[in-house]
């Protein structure tokens, strides 16, 4: 059940508020989600009122509502807006913050972190300082966007820092991927379904593959990006929640943390990849120049404020094995990349091959496997792959598929940004990262990180355009695999 508080947004101003914050706050108020006396404080440096800000929040809530805004809702939510102009860098700012929520006696605080990673523990101390984070009037919860550091060592400082001003239930490091409706749909999939129970398991599946591409490039974010790479920017977060999603036991309930403590023994199962083995498990490259949908576009070193002799991975493909009962033996292959030919999430499934070939003196396709394929974005589906026999009278065998969509309505679609800060409102914990899966991710990519940064040698390159470094299909153990690129098709021309 939703409960009176004030979200507080820092860096409210910025692209993070305007493109996913504020719509999804209107679409929760739409929804009928937030009661009556929930308010948005949006903090910022700009010079700023409440009437300019509530300006601005109208056209953004505009650009991105889903259908015709409601003008109705659009009133309702704007009163609920008030601008706080400060300078986080300011001791200064955080007393006048602490006036004012005294004064209006505001009781439950979400404070929202929409702000650069760097600045995450000195915002933290500076609300503790100012005595922001005491709970004597109402709980206090902090939102922390991704990343939670920038290697194993940084983000146990950050968190060192962090826990002695918070509790744990108090710290809400979100993971926007987890709350795609797509994603949730995976432990749906998993565990309200008998049917796939007995064979999800390594006497039936060959290998499992994960990827998520992307068409677009850095853009505006060279600084950043150079600085983290595709390995930090979605492995370590996204695909390894991802992954410990299909692969976990069932929890004894579907409560937060029940379920993130069989997400965490995923984790903890996966083998430990030591730096002399990087090059058997892991493979990098970065994109050149070529051409998406028809558009010549720049190589990663001819991007703005990208350094000219960069090693930062565009593209990041691993391969990781999961020692435990279940698992042992699968590889599990993870891969993400800037300016491939589509953007799209998916996972594949690869199930093994009957134990005995009966058609295989017959004209038939005796190499078919089925396959399970979970489409995460844009196409939202399940899809299942049979063998089957062709009509006529010669024993023949094609390959059927039985489809399903699982968002057929777009207009019901939810962002993921909605289900989170819903959740942070109500205070369930079972979409955000407990401190223990941060960490147990960054273990698994930091032997990995720490060899990249001392190879020397030149680094693998792949057209723009095209689905990413060919070369990266060495990790595959059967040299018969490629990698899945889309739904429709196992393999595509170019792999």
């Amino acid at each position: 059940m939703s409960q009176d508080c004030t979200f507080i947004i820092f860096g409210a101003t910025g692209n993070l508020s305007q493109i996913k914050l504020m719509p999804a706050l209107y679409h929760l108020d739409k929804a009928g989600k937030l009661t009556a006396n929930m308010r948005i404080l949006a903090c910022g440096r700009r010079d700023w009122t409440t009437d300019s800000l509530v300006q601005r929040a109208r056209q953004w809530v505009t650009e991105k509502a889903r259908g015709e805004a409601d003008s109705a809702v659009m009133q309702r939510f704007c009163r609920r807006l008030e601008y706080f102009r400060g300078d986080l860098d300011e001791p200064a700012m955080y007393a006048r913050l602490s006036s004012f929520v005294a004064e209006r006696k505001l009781g439950n605080l979400a404070f929202y972190m929409a702000i650069k990673p760097q600045d995450f523990g000195a915002v933290v101390d500076q609300l503790h300082e100012h005595r922001l984070l005491r709970e004597d009037q109402g709980w206090r919860r902090v939102v922390i966007e991704k990343p939670f550091g920038f290697d194993l060592d940084s983000a146990r400082s950050l968190h060192a820092g962090i826990s002695r001003k918070l509790q744990e239930r108090q710290v809400f490091r979100i993971d926007h991927y987890l709350a795609k409706s797509v994603v949730q749909n995976v432990l749906v999939f998993r565990f309200a379904n008998l049917l796939m129970e007995p064979v999800w398991n390594r006497n039936c599946i060959d290998h499992v593959q994960i990827t998520h591409s992307e068409s677009m490039g850095i853009g505006t974010r060279g600084r950043y990006y150079d600085g983290s790479g595709a390995l930090r920017d979605m492995i370590q977060s996204h695909l390894l929640q991802l992954l410990a999603l299909i692969a976990m036991e069932a929890p004894v309930s579907m409560a937060a943390e029940d379920m993130r403590d069989e997400k965490v023994k995923v984790l903890k199962s996966i083998r430990p990849i030591s730096e002399d083995l990087v090059e058997e498990h892991a493979h990098r490259a970065q994109y050149l120049a070529g051409e998406i949908d028809g558009e010549p576009v720049r190589g990663y070193l001819e991007e703005d404020n990208v350094p000219g002799d960069s090693t930062t991975e565009t593209y990041a493909a691993l391969k990781l094995y999961i020692d435990n009962w279940r698992w042992r033996g699968v590889p599990f292959y993870l891969r993400t990349g800037k300016r491939l030919k589509k953007s799209q999430s998916m996972v594949s499934i690869c199930f093994k091959r009957p134990p005995q070939q009966f058609f295989a003196d017959s004209h038939s396709a005796v190499d078919a496997r089925n396959w399970l394929i979970l489409g995460i974005q844009p196409d939202a589906c399940l899809r299942l792959e049979m063998t089957v026999k062709e009509p006529g009278l010669e024993m023949h065998t094609r390959t059927a598929s039985l489809d399903t969509r699982i968002d057929d309505d777009e207009t019901t679609t939810t962002d993921a940004y909605e289900d989170l800060l819903l959740d942070v409102i109500e205070g369930d914990q079972s979409l955000f990262l407990r401190w223990d899966e941060v960490e147990w991710a960054w273990r698994i990519v930091d032997p990995i990180l720490r060899a990249w940064a001392g190879d020397m040698t030149a680094q693998d390159t792949y057209a723009a355009g095209s689905w990413g470094a060919i070369k990266s299909r060495r990790l595959f153990d059967d040299k018969a695999f490629h990698w899945r690129h889309s739904i429709d098709a196992v393999y595509d021309d170019d792999d």
